[in-house]
């Protein structure tokens, strides 16, 4: 069996035990992190606690104060962090240099909006409560537990922290065992900024210590990962009637239509399918292309495909398979295609050699295949040909997964998006809708539920508290039992005219 970081954490010399993070480029340590304990995580939340009603009573500005100075340092310090990206994942440097762009996009809106989005404003009172004032603001959780994942390490986390620390809240973050070091660094470049109180913090281990912080006492628990951890996240908070915030995977689809540019559509398939080595929640695994155009699109794919190589040096177009235990799910998508009929138009099962995978290109694969009905994970993509886009929209929406998805088509984009039955879409490009800081990202059936980034993500990390305020006596008081015998009657009288018409 390869080492994992999972073989190196019971290192114990009398001291707390310790795991290492390995180069999946090569194997070799990249550092060494605790295993922290039950204990530790109850101690991180208990003190996280204290610091929550600091960091609330900053308020709206004072918090974006902090915040865009932790921007400002993890922007000064970028360098170090893609290195640190790129040495615990394996991906290029441009595609860690693309990541660390969204965080920092993505907390300088949070932080911006924030005081927009959750602020004190006034709610219309209606015609019946005319006589009373109405105002609505969004108040903060308290202590946020964040479980991130380790394909995009810092930008999928960061999707929650950057907005739970914008809305007042303290975090405790338990980033994957495979990208330890990216918690750690973003948690001290953060101490950095707000040495004042421990208000983002760091635990590191494996599923035990994640499982810890489900337990302790968290007001919310945002997770992203597969669907099956994502059921035992919701199962043990479900015990102490936490609140759960789940992005889980996908089995994204791009529709090609009739009329869409096939270069730009081939390219963004290509992209969709094999960026990150294809370690994309939202990426493109399934292509429904118009058959009428199925033939120039599929040229261009395979044409494009067959220059992209893996490796491990910078400026390799796709980086090894991180989790090794992942290889052998990509070997038997791939196996199971081919075996029911499937092409291989570019690659194949020798493509897979650990580390790395090589991209895949499928076409004719059966719809109730394993490479269209379950999370692949690699740069692989099925294409399969339909009659027409609407085809290829009734096909996307069969899946079990709804997360994202693609349409490309020059005439009738929209129309094709209003019908998928999933969380985002892009038209005529894909996966830009994660680009948007202002856009909610989440999606439907087991893809998970609850929205980060934008408006909605601000306001997961949240509670609405209303406020009523009586400004003079009402002419028909029910709220009294001293109330008229006609006060009820009147009080319908006047309903009828406001709303029976």
């Amino acid at each position: 069996m390869t080492q994992t970081a999972s073989d190196s954490a019971l290192s114990a010399d009398g001291e707390q035990r310790r795991f290492a993070s390995l180069d999946p480029r090569t194997g070799e340590v990249v550092a060494h992190h605790p295993i922290h304990t039950a204990a530790e995580v109850e101690d991180a939340v208990a003190s996280a606690r204290e610091a929550a009603t600091w960091w609330a009573g900053l308020g709206f500005e004072g918090r974006k104060t902090k915040l865009d100075a932790w921007r400002r340092i993890l922007s000064q310090r970028a360098d170090e962090f893609i290195s640190l990206i790129s040495s615990e994942t394996g991906k290029p440097a441009d595609d860690s240099r693309v990541e660390i762009t969204l965080v920092l996009d993505h907390l300088h809106w949070a932080a911006r909006h924030a005081g927009r989005v959750l602020g004190k404003r006034r709610v219309s009172s209606g015609m019946l409560m005319v006589n009373h004032s109405a105002s609505v603001e969004y108040l903060p959780l308290g202590v946020v537990g964040v479980i991130g994942p380790w394909n995009y390490p810092a930008h999928t986390p960061m999707g929650s922290i950057s907005y739970a620390l914008a809305a007042g809240n303290a975090v405790v973050f338990k980033p994957s065992e495979f990208t330890p070091g990216v918690g750690t660094f973003l948690a001290s470049t953060f101490a950095e900024a707000v040495p004042e109180y421990p208000v983002f913090q760091v635990v590191t281990g494996f599923g035990e210590t994640g499982a810890a912080l489900c337990a302790a006492g968290v007001d919310k628990i945002a997770f992203t990962g597969s669907t099956r951890t994502g059921k035992k996240v919701m199962a043990a908070a479900a015990a102490t009637l936490t609140p759960v915030l789940v992005e889980c995977g996908g089995k994204d689809a791009l529709i090609v239509d009739s009329d869409a540019d096939l270069t730009a559509a081939a390219e963004a398939a290509i992209w969709g399918a094999v960026s990150n080595a294809g370690q994309t929640c939202a990426g493109v695994e399934r292509v429904y292309v118009a058959e009428d155009v199925a033939d120039e699109f599929i040229e261009i794919v395979v044409k494009r495909a067959k220059k992209l190589k893996p490796g491990g040096e910078p400026n390799a177009h796709l980086g090894p398979i991180t989790m090794p235990s992942q290889v052998e799910i990509i070997r038997e998508h791939v196996r199971d295609a081919l075996d029911r009929g499937g092409k291989a138009l570019v690659g194949g099962p020798d493509s897979i050699r650990p580390p790395y995978v090589e991209p895949v290109v499928l076409a004719d694969v059966p719809e109730d295949s394993l490479a269209v009905t379950e999370e692949t994970f690699g740069p692989t993509v099925v294409i399969n040909r339909v009659p027409n886009a609407l085809e290829g929209v009734r096909l996307a929406n069969r899946s079990k997964y709804g997360l994202g998805a693609a349409v490309f088509s020059k005439s009738r984009g929209e129309e094709l998006a209003k019908e998928l039955r999933v969380g985002m879409v892009s038209i005529n490009s894909v996966l830009t809708y994660a680009a948007v800081p202002g856009l909610p990202f989440g999606g439907v059936g087991d893809s998970g539920f609850g929205r980060i980034h934008g408006d909605d993500g601000l306001r997961e990390f949240s509670f609405a508290r209303a406020v009523t305020k009586r400004k003079f006596a009402s002419v028909i008081n029910m709220a009294t039992y001293d109330r008229s015998s006609m006060a009820g009657r009147q009080m319908m009288r006047l309903a009828r005219v406001l709303f029976g018409r």
